[in-house]
């Protein structure tokens, strides 16, 4: 799940938008795994809004 802008060649508005479509299917998810979405998600955002000021 993790999106890195600079290997996808993504912008980073794109990767963010995926990231949080991250969580569209959260309420499918058993508990016990929103845990590890929410990381997934959390890696993602810190990758796409790292490369903002590179631009």
């Amino acid at each position: 799940m993790q999106v890195d802008p600079d290997e996808n060649g993504a912008e980073p508005v794109s990767a963010i938008d995926e990231a949080v479509a991250g969580l569209d299917e959260l309420d499918e998810l058993p508990v016990a795994e929103h845990v590890a979405r929410y990381d997934a998600v959390h890696a993602a955002l810190n990758a796409a809004l790292s490369t903002i000021d590179r631009e």
